[in-house]
């Protein structure tokens, strides 16, 4: 269970991401002014991992999904993936890296999908989050799934993994879109919707992942 701390980060995530977004491929933005806006968290079964889906705004009023792991150490062979390093008010030193990159969010994402393990309020402890949903639910492997790779495009983030033998693609949705009546298209497998708030105050909901198609 991940235990969350209401402590001082310095420098703070949203300021790490001001630097970060205009970095990546798929922020349309020309003035990074993001503002926290929903998400939620997952579980690390070692507690060594902390793992969140943040869901941003930025000052023209785009939404951006960044999933985010804290970690007391780097990450071998993420250097890539570095958003920033942060002094946490409790815990120290952080290493803050983009999600997509990191083998531990991978997996509890995948058990997410597949219905093995419950997306977790994003500033509460031992809360579960009722509001993100999985279409169909519980249909997945069992088994780990190991990190093929991540990459980039305009769309998104493609993230490649293996379950028991199979290649699945996980897309992250990096630009958020209102879509509360979305359904599996036929190349998607299983879809994952949260909500966010924009700025006028009102609550959005949208694709935050999709499960593709299986290769062998």
């Amino acid at each position: 269970m991940a235990v969350i701390h209401h402590t001082t980060l310095r420098p703070t995530k949203l300021e790490l991401l001001t630097e970060w977004l205009p970095t990546r491929e798929w922020y349309a933005g020309t003035e990074p002014r993001p503002a926290k806006a929903g998400g939620f968290r997952l579980d690390d079964p070692a507690g060594e991992v902390g793992i969140e889906f943040m869901a941003v705004t930025d000052a023209d009023g785009a939404a951006y999904l960044v999933p985010m792991t804290y970690r007391a150490g780097p990450l071998a062979g993420a250097e890539h993936a570095l958003i920033g390093t942060c002094e946490h008010g409790v815990l120290g030193k952080r290493w803050i890296y983009d999600g997509a990159h990191d083998p531990v969010l991978v997996d509890r994402l995948y058990a997410l999908l597949a219905g093995r393990t419950q997306a977790q309020a994003q500033s509460q402890t031992d809360t579960r989050d009722l509001t993100v949903t999985v279409s169909p639910a519980g249909r997945g492997s069992e088994g780990e799934a190991e990190l093929v790779g991540a990459e980039d495009d305009r769309e998104g983030t493609d993230v490649g993994v293996r379950v028991a033998g199979t290649r699945l693609t996980l897309r992250l949705h990096r630009t958020l879109t209102s879509s509360p009546t979305a359904t599996p298209g036929s190349d998607v497998a299983t879809r994952l919707t949260a909500e966010w708030l924009l700025p006028d105050g009102t609550t959005a909901r949208g694709t935050y992942v999709v499960v593709l198609g299986e290769d062998g």
